[in-house]
């Protein structure tokens, strides 16, 4: 494996880490996760250094997921490799969310702020307005608990107050010299105040008192405000994903 593909791999690893799925299966180097459905990274297939015929993967997708009554979904990073893609895209798998992973250097960063509360593990008011903003249903809230009470790694539950009001949260995880950022989200009474710009900046101070070099994060191409905000603290594009999905899934 060539040093680009060896970052990539590592950062892969670190997202999976911080983001851990209920259950997994794993073959022939392609990563299996399955969590009843809550976010596609933990109901995917993903790629972490392929090996044997991708047909064979294909197959054993096509009878696991739908045993957990699943659609079948690929993630596929650089890792992957074409076969893949073009292998999904002639049996029918439509190609959805193109994803940016970017990365930065954590440098010098401003003291914590102090409206910015952060906990090392999610109390009750935290995971209800964490899910609430972030449009989990109620259904999922108890997976949804599941997989935050996983992280194994040292983790920042972050609130962002706003006249003594919850006005954001966001997720972070470190590992190995590198801090992952996850579901920065805005209480939507509150956006266009900078909310979202005091949470990424608290998170890299968190990740840089905890001996964080770099920083990662996964955002939609598509997200045009959040990429602008990425950009404007330090974050370059350093690799893409994106998903594949039969086109009668929904």
């Amino acid at each position: 494996m060539d040093d680009g593909l060896t970052k990539v791999r590592g950062i892969e690893e670190r997202a999976f880490n911080a983001w851990p799925a209920l259950a997994s299966v794993q073959c022939d180097g392609w990563l299996f996760r399955f969590s009843r459905g809550l976010t596609k990274r933990a109901n995917s297939v993903n790629a972490l250094q392929p090996a044997g015929r991708f047909r064979d993967t294909l197959g054993l997708a096509e009878d696991l997921y739908p045993r957990q009554r699943l659609p079948v979904i690929f993630r596929l990073s650089p890792l992957a490799g074409d076969e893949p893609d073009d292998t999904l895209h002639r049996v029918g798998y439509r190609r959805i969310d193109e994803t940016l992973v970017m990365t930065a250097a954590l440098g010098d960063r401003r003291p914590a702020d102090p409206e910015v509360v952060i906990t090392c593990s999610p109390d009750t008011s935290w995971s209800e307005g964490f899910a609430s903003a972030n449009g989990i249903s109620p259904t999922m809230r108890e997976i949804h608990d599941r997989m935050l009470g996983s992280i194994l790694l040292p983790a920042a539950f972050a609130t962002v107050l706003d006249g003594g009001r919850a006005a954001g949260y966001g997720l972070a995880v470190a590992e190995r010299g590198m801090v992952g950022l996850f579901d920065i989200v805005t209480v939507p009474e509150f956006r266009r105040r900078g909310i979202a710009r005091r949470m990424v900046e608290a998170l890299l101070a968190w990740g840089a008192a905890r001996n964080a070099e770099r920083a990662y994060l996964q955002v939609t191409a598509s997200n045009e405000r959040a990429l602008n905000l990425y950009e404007a603290t330090g974050f370059r594009e350093a690799y893409r994903y994106h998903y594949r999905i039969r086109s009668t899934a929904i």
